[in-house]
């Protein structure tokens, strides 16, 4: 997320200032190019890895700022929720053992992290979006305490108007609103840094935007969020609104800062930066800012402090990067695409295959200015985000072809060439590669074993939601810490006896866990006879009333039905719900404990219990859940277990 020490730019003098050095380090950047001021050496690779923190009950552990105090390496930082953390590699040259090396600097980061985060009672997963997440979580609560974080959710939050709005359509639809940015800490990534050099930018930026689509539909491992089944890297979906700083009230079209792009790159770096300045609004800025002609007088090379930041808020998928090391300045391609996990090989095998296109596409195909209609590179990326290795691609001559075809019969082998070309060990190219063309062939990606897995748990009649999830992010971090690459792993079945009801034990501490979710409402104009006909017909006791936006308003019970039948009908006025509901009934949130849950019922021979959150009706429990759970704490005690 960048550098810490950041505000609002609150006033228009703050703001004016701002821009006046932006515009200060672009022309500098400008004269820095012309002058061949930049690193044009052997290219160099990196690579960010973020992480979920995990209870062993595999929920959210926001144990971050802990852990941190204890950790006293300077490549692990904080991310935007205190359940995530980022490692950083170190640059290494594309050549040689790179791939292995930076392998094994990757899994010492992420075994590094979890040993601290054992200590907190916590550890470390790898995956796209954490399932089992749920809205609670993502309260203010568990931001990272940041002076950056919190300015970019207020100004963003202000400049739209009104909440952010989620709405991603897959087997599953899930619309839902919230109140801060922190939608945006379900995601975690794998992003890898390919440095280029000032003449080569633009035709290598165009490269990227070509293969970023294949390579996410070899990489996806996403496809679950809020207990829903929705895009195979839902995390492009899903980012793209959680920052999303357009007003709600706006009338015409604006260019989101999450984006793809929207043409090829012509000739150079600073046709990005200058139009990004130009779209978007300042959202951050920082007192220090140096002057960059003062630091190009004095023969040095300046750091371009306004130009970094205000680039860290407008979010491309391939993003162009100016750094300085050592005094020297480079440029390279943030690729913000793939996520986290399965696993670290597997990871690294994606990174190989972008890396290895990035060099063999340019060899084999030239520019993708010269050949390929950009909207075709962007449609693929979309597909690529919703289907993975299902999708079709439009490619070369308008030609239609699977995008798993697409990688196994032309791409690999551009891929192999591209690695080749730079020198990277055999060993390494085989391995690595061998891990793409062995997952595509199969299949096999992160996000169909999830899907597969899903599917093949939720069979189970007794099994909840939430214990799937959990059995699922139970099999992967078994099989992250043994290291096989996922087009190994078997399908995830539920395991021993004993396993199933420590399963249900987990499943049964909050309401949330085993509430109805499925529900059938009324409105307070509809007839009564609607709601008694859905009664009969889906054989349910209790109906919520709710309005449009979702609030609950009453209760209609089978009781209250018997007692309109009893009193008869009053003349030819039709009876409407809110006639007879019972308004305000009393409601327990997602969080309530089950215990708890139970002694409301019991004492006040409820039959239903509306579950609200945030003011939403989200689900109900009823007398038949808590006999179904009672059965299970019955049948665990007799049995003599905690």
């Amino acid at each position: 997320m960048g550098e810490q020490s950041v505000k609002e730019t609150r006033s228009e003098r703050e703001s004016r200032a701002f821009m006046k050095a932006l515009l200060a380090d672009v022309h500098a950047l400008e004269i820095m190019i012309e002058r061949g001021m930049f690193d044009t050496g052997p290219r160099r690779i990196g690579a960010e890895q973020e992480m979920f923190l995990i209870d062993k009950d595999m929920m959210p552990a926001p144990v971050a700022v802990e852990v941190l105090d204890e950790i006293e390496d300077s490549r692990i930082v904080s991310e935007l929720a205190r359940f995530n953390l980022e490692a950083n590699t170190e640059p290494r040259l594309l050549r040689g053992n790179a791939l292995s090396s930076m392998e094994a600097e990757l899994t010492a980061l992420v075994t590094m992290a979890d040993g601290y985060a054992r200590r907190q009672k916590a550890q470390v997963l790898l995956t796209g979006i954490l399932p089992t997440l749920r809205r609670p979580d993502l309260g203010l609560d568990n931001m990272t305490p940041s002076p950056r974080y919190r300015a970019l959710n207020d100004t963003l939050l202000a400049m739209r108007g009104g909440d952010f709005q989620i709405a991603i359509k897959g087997t599953d639809e899930l619309n839902v609103q919230h109140d801060n940015v922190m939608f945006e800490a379900c995601n975690t990534s794998f992003q890898v840094h390919f440095q280029v050099a000032p003449p080569e930018f633009a035709k290598l930026y165009n490269v990227a935007q070509l293969v970023t689509g294949p390579v996410l539909a070899a990489a996806v491992n996403s496809p679950l969020l809020f207990g829903s089944r929705l895009w195979k890297e839902t995390r492009v979906a899903l980012f793209s609104s959680s920052i999303d700083d357009r007003s709600t009230k706006r009338q015409r079209s604006i260019r989101p800062r999450v984006t793809f792009g929207d043409g090829w790159v012509q000739e150079s770096v600073l046709e990005i930066f200058r139009e990004q300045i130009a779209r978007f609004r300042v959202l951050l800025s920082t007192p220090d800012i140096e002057d960059p002609m003062e630091a190009l007088e004095r023969g040095e090379v300046p750091k371009l402090g306004a130009l970094r930041l205000h680039n860290g808020t407008v979010y491309r998928w391939n993003r162009a990067c100016y750094g300085e090391t050592d005094g020297v300045a480079h440029l390279r391609i943030e690729n913000r695409v793939l996520p986290a996990g399965p696993t670290i090989i597997d990871e690294v095998a994606n990174a190989a295959f972008f890396f290895g296109l990035m060099s063999g596409v340019l060899e084999g195909l030239g520019n993708p200015r010269d050949r390929f209609d950009f909207d075709d590179a962007k449609a693929n990326f979309f597909a690529a985000a919703r289907q993975g290795l299902k999708a079709q691609f439009t490619w070369l001559g308008g030609e239609i072809v699977t995008a798993a075809d697409l990688i196994r019969q032309r791409l690999l082998p551009l891929a192999r060439e591209g690695l080749e070309h730079v020198k990277l060990d055999r060993d390494d190219i085989d391995r690595y590669l061998g891990v793409i063309e062995a997952r595509v062939t199969s299949t096999r990606t992160g996000a169909q074993w999830m899907l597969d897995s899903h599917s093949a748990l939720s069979k189970d009649m007794e099994a909840s939601g939430d214990m799937v999830e959990r059995r699922i992010l139970g099999a992967m971090l078994e099989h992250q810490r043994e290291g096989t690459p996922v087009h190994e792993w078997p399908i995830c079945e539920h395991g021993t006896i004993r396993d199933r009801e420590d399963e249900w034990r987990r499943g049964l501490q909050r309401v949330g866990q085993f509430m109805t979710t499925d529900l059938f409402t009324v409105r307070p104009t509809d007839l009564v006879d609607l709601a008694a006909s859905v009664m009969d017909w889906e054989h349910v006791k209790h109906i919520p009333v709710e309005d449009d936006g979702g609030h609950l308003l009453g209760l209609v019970t089978h009781r209250s039905l018997l007692r309109l039948v009893a009193r008869g009908k009053r003349g030819d006025d039709p009876v409407i719900v809110e006639d007879i509901m019972i308004r305000d009934p009393e409601t327990i949130s997602p969080d309530t404990s089950t215990l708890l849950a139970m002694e409301k019922m019991r004492e006040n021979g409820y039959g239903c219990l509306p579950v609200v959150e945030a003011g939403k009706l989200v689900g109900v429990i009823t007398q038949s859940d808590l006999i179904r759970v009672s059965s299970r704490l019955l049948e665990k005690f007799l049995k003599g277990e905690p």
